[in-house]
């Protein structure tokens, strides 16, 4: 985050808006421009990339489906931009311990035990880390002592749009976003590459949530994809990984996709529709046979 802290200074803080007596280092300014960053940079995140992924991927069609609730959409925007200020307040404390320099993370490939290697390693294991314990967490969210006080809010859309990722109860959306924060205090990170997956792991979030089945064939039962997420929505207890299927296997609660079987949302939208068209069809033949001089009961 001190990348985005200097860049922000260099550009625009110090310029523009801190006297210059008043030093980079400080930290009462390093925490009130990591607030502003960071609440500014989460708001464009979540609605730039939830944007494009509801008008170019999510299909409209869910919107009939009767669990899609009225003016939904606007609803979980809504809900998202009051809970997101109240997420980045322990989220600033630890990007300033980080740009202070408790972390591991370090500037340059150099720095790495093992190189570019060592940079794809921790890549991986920055999402099997991350991926564990928020597993935990969510499972635990499920507790009946927790779930009414914190996790139900983001269980009230049982068809989520894209812009459910984001629309959490605060503490519930702090907590399931803390694996990430605490990765790079744990084990070595280069800093660019924990940028790239924080930015990632905010779209992967968004892309979970678009009722949006296509993962190749061959990756179906490794990757916690849209149709595995959407049947947690529904299901409850089931699917609470968030983007391999590992620890629901070894936890016992996977389920194998209801949209893989034809049997989702999008595939009881589909049979509402035909139904709804066939119906209007038959209606229309009797039209036609009343005009015509005809009498069904006759016949």
């Amino acid at each position: 985050m001190d990348i985005v802290l200097k860049i922000a200074d260099y550009y625009f803080f110090t310029p523009y808006v801190y006297p210059a007596t008043w030093s980079e280092e400080e930290i009462v300014r390093q925490t009130l421009t990591l607030l502003i960053v960071t609440n500014l940079g989460a708001l464009l995140l979540y609605l730039f990339f939830g944007t494009l992924n509801y008008y170019f991927v999510f299909d409209h069609s869910l919107k009939k489906h009767p669990q899609f609730l009225e003016n939904q959409v606007q609803r979980e925007i809504k809900y998202s931009i009051q809970a997101l200020p109240w997420i980045s307040i322990p989220t600033v404390a630890l990007f300033l311990a980080e740009v202070r320099g408790y972390s591991k993370l370090y500037d340059n490939i150099e720095d790495s035990s093992y190189g570019w290697f060592g940079v794809i390693i921790s890549m991986l294991s920055f999402l099997f880390f991350t991926d564990m314990l928020i597993y935990w967490i969510h499972r635990f969210l499920h507790h009946k002592l927790l779930y009414k006080r914190l996790h139900k809010p983001h269980h009230l859309w049982k068809i989520t749009t894209p812009f459910a990722s984001h629309a959490f109860h605060p503490v519930d959306g702090f907590l399931q976003s803390l694996p990430y924060h605490i990765y790079p205090f744990c084990f070595p990170l280069h800093k660019v590459v924990y940028l790239g997956l924080y930015i990632c792991v905010n779209v992967w979030t968004i892309s979970i949530h678009d009722g949006d089945f296509r993962v190749p064939k061959f990756l179906q039962p490794i990757i916690n994809g849209s149709a595995h997420h959407t049947d947690h929505h529904l299901y409850f207890d089931y699917n609470f990984g968030q983007y391999f299927t590992l620890w629901d296997r070894i936890g016992g609660s996977f389920r194998s996709p209801s949209g893989f079987e034809g049997k989702g949302p999008l595939d009881y939208v589909r049979k509402m529709t035909e139904e709804k068209m066939s119906e209007h069809a038959g209606n229309g033949c009797k039209r036609e046979q009343v005009v015509n001089g005809e009498s069904l009961k006759d016949k």
